[in-house]
């Protein structure tokens, strides 16, 4: 009986492309990525607590910049989440 013939796989070089690619680029600390989850989840706990208080709270003197404070910490959250590696 004739056997088939097996096919070979083919390795295409992209492995070794990105390995070359990343060799330069040092790895983030072990305490960045736990940060950049808490700023985040911070952000949207104020922002969450600033729409159901209606701008009273966290800090009631500065009124609807509440809001301004949720998205800035949830920007902060995300540009550290471009620089973790």
């Amino acid at each position: 009986m004739a056997q088939s013939g097996k096919r070979k796989k083919k390795h295409s070089g992209d492995e070794n492309e990105i390995k070359h690619w990343t060799d330069g680029i040092p790895m983030s600390p072990s305490w960045w990525a736990p940060a950049f989850c808490t700023v985040l989840v911070l952000g949207l706990i104020w922002l969450v607590i600033t729409y159901m208080t209606g701008a009273r709270y966290p800090i009631p003197a500065i009124g609807s910049w509440n809001t301004a404070c949720g998205v800035g910490l949830l920007l902060v959250g995300f540009l550290m989440t471009l620089r973790w590696r």
